[in-house]
């Protein structure tokens, strides 16, 4: 997993940033030289259940998972992609250990800030408190969503439901037997629906 630190290279976090919300050039110029960018091949655990992630994590290309073991069996509990934020919840607002794992399902370039630089950056600058909040809300956000989602009884409402709320281009990203749990769906069935144009 290589780390970069040249600050040119951060501009695009520090764009994406200033496009939610106006960024004081001491904040631009903080997150130039404390965000990192890192590479996670396919397959990579990025975290562990049982870790404490200190990392919030913004993708600029790729495709991620949250997930955890029940008996023998995984359960995808979120698929995150390009543009999206992800972290552990659990660990980086909390410091206590992860309760998933994350994983990247394809090669995955990201940028990331610590949890200590993210509060230096909310005791420091007030547009940083702004920003996150919006972050949040919008985490939070799909986090409503999943639930909804998880409560349509049949597996047909929840495969239509999802494709009215995600990105079109991703589906095809996602490995079936990943979205199919995710969906709570045998992968025979999100087969059946993809086959039969549903």
């Amino acid at each position: 997993m290589p780390h970069n630190k040249k600050p040119h290279q951060n501009l695009f976090i520090v764009i994406y940033l200033n496009e939610i919300i106006p960024l004081s050039a001491g904040l631009k110029s903080f997150l130039a030289t404390h965000i990192k960018s890192t590479v996670f091949a396919k397959g990579d655990l990025i975290c562990k259940k049982g870790q404490v992630c200190t990392n919030l994590h913004v993708i600029k290309k790729g495709v991620v998972r949250g997930f955890f073991m029940a008996d023998e069996t995984e359960v995808t509990t979120w698929i995150s992609s390009d543009n999206d934020i992800f972290t552990s919840i659990t660990g980086y607002f909390r410091n206590e250990v992860a309760m998933e794992n994350i994983q990247a399902l394809e090669e995955t370039h990201c940028v990331y800030l610590s949890y200590e630089d993210m509060h230096f950056c909310l005791k420091n600058f007030p547009e940083m408190r702004d920003l996150n909040r919006i972050l949040m809300e919008d985490y939070y956000l799909h986090a409503e969503n999943r639930a909804y989602l998880a409560r349509i009884p049949s597996a047909l409402g929840r495969w239509h439901h999802y494709r009215a709320t995600s990105k079109s281009e991703i589906i095809d990203r996602i490995p079936k037997k990943y979205l199919a749990s995710f969906l709570n769906m045998r992968p025979e069935t999100l087969s059946r629906l993809l086959k039969n144009g549903l």
